[in-house]
């Protein structure tokens, strides 16, 4: 069953495998005597329109209150009676963030390879942060999700308030508690990571580019806001705080739409379930739908939306690109080695001629580590100067 998006006021029907769709203009009706199929109104290339890179401004999403709270220092800390201090042994602590590296290595290995080149401080903070996100992500994407209902996100986030007051419910959030105890870190990114969770376990299809940049911005934006505390702002940012900060933020939604678009094969499985990560409005646009997508077809018309796609995502991490030079300069190598590799990702769905169902857009060790050396020869220029 297809749930392609009527966008014309006098919509054109016609019989096929995507029942119910609107036929783009670019398509011609050809009648036979097995029905009626579609077919391009010329053999030249299909040409499409440049796909909206706009998302939502960053005033709805609130962003200015954290920015604010997260520069003023750890607020929490000196809210009375909001936190309790900190009563952790070095030697429990010590294996909290252990277990919370050995988690990243095994689940997230090209980000894995950049918080190795953080300081050790860092480096744990960063895990324990991971470690929580990957933690929330599961609860509607792992193992039990099918136990999945409201009040056990109600439940996850009072947890997350324990967190923040310092009382840990078990060894891995005991490393994120002491993370936040140390860092200038706010609790708003990560309840907005929960209500990307919400969102997951209500909405199945993205009816355009707005809705699905919220829903990034829920599940990995918030992570970049999460993460500027621990990174730092160089004292000789030519930049503002707050567009440092919306440059993470935009860190954050390229590596989600990258994700997306590695993922669509495995997340066939999903689109087989009802949940389709793709803009309808756009799939129809380029004459596909959700039966392209559970077929596994890289048509030509897959081809020219797959471009469009990326072309986004390359969009903003240009975007982050600004930040990235501007943080704190122990920090920006492993920044600009995160983006540099994901980039790559987007590279490799390029050479797999755009088939992301059947092959996996891998990006292998020796790459990976051909990429160190021209990161950091980025992270070493002055914040005054932005790479193109």
């Amino acid at each position: 069953m297809s749930s392609c998006v009527c966008v014309t006021p006098k919509p054109l029907m016609f019989i096929g495998e995507c029942k119910g769709k609107v036929l783009p203009k670019r398509f011609k009706i050809i009648r036979n005597g097995g029905g009626v199929t579609a077919a391009p109104r010329s053999s030249e290339t299909l040409k499409f329109q440049t796909l909206s890179k706009q998302g939502i401004a960053l005033g709805h999403l609130k962003v200015e209150e954290i920015v604010e709270r997260q520069s003023e220092g750890n607020h929490f800390l000196r809210e009375e009676g909001c936190k309790r201090k900190m009563k952790f042994q070095a030697s429990f602590l010590e294996e909290a963030y252990e277990s919370c590296r050995k988690i990243c290595a095994e689940y997230a290995k090209t980000f894995y390879l950049g918080t190795l080149l953080m300081t050790k401080e860092r480096q744990r903070a960063i895990w324990a942060i991971y470690v929580w996100c990957r933690r929330t992500d599961e609860l509607v994407d792992g193992p039990n999700a099918m136990y999945m209902n409201p009040k056990v996100l109600d439940r996850w986030e009072e947890r997350l308030e324990d967190i923040f007051e310092g009382c840990p419910y078990d060894l891995l959030d005991a490393a994120l508690s002491h993370t936040v105890s140390k860092f200038p870190i706010d609790m708003k990114p990560f309840r907005d990571m929960i209500e990307g969770m919400r969102m997951d376990t209500k909405k199945c299809r993205y009816e355009n580019f707005e809705e699905l940049y919220l829903y990034c911005y829920y599940v990995a934006g918030t992570v970049g806001l999460m993460s500027v505390p621990v990174m730092g702002i160089a004292p000789d940012s030519s930049l503002s705080t707050h567009t440092v900060y919306s440059a993470a933020l935009h860190l954050g939604i390229g590596n989600q739409l990258t994700n997306i678009l590695r993922d669509v094969g495995e997340d066939r499985f999903s689109a087989m379930r009802g949940r389709v990560y793709l803009p309808q409005d756009e799939l129809t646009q380029f004459g596909l739908c959700d039966e392209d997508i559970l077929r596994m077809r890289v048509s030509d018309e897959w081809r020219e939306f797959m471009k469009e796609q990326i072309k986004r995502a390359r969009f903003y991490f240009k975007l982050a690109e600004e930040g990235a030079s501007q943080l704190d300069k122990a920090s920006r190598w492993p920044v600009w080695s995160s983006l540099m590799l994901y980039r790559e990702i987007l590279e490799a769905i390029e050479e797999n001629d755009y088939n992301n169902f059947t092959k996996r857009a891998y990006v292998g060790r020796s790459k990976k580590f051909l990429a160190l050396p021209l990161a950091y020869t980025k992270s070493i220029s002055p914040p005054t100067l932005v790479f193109n």
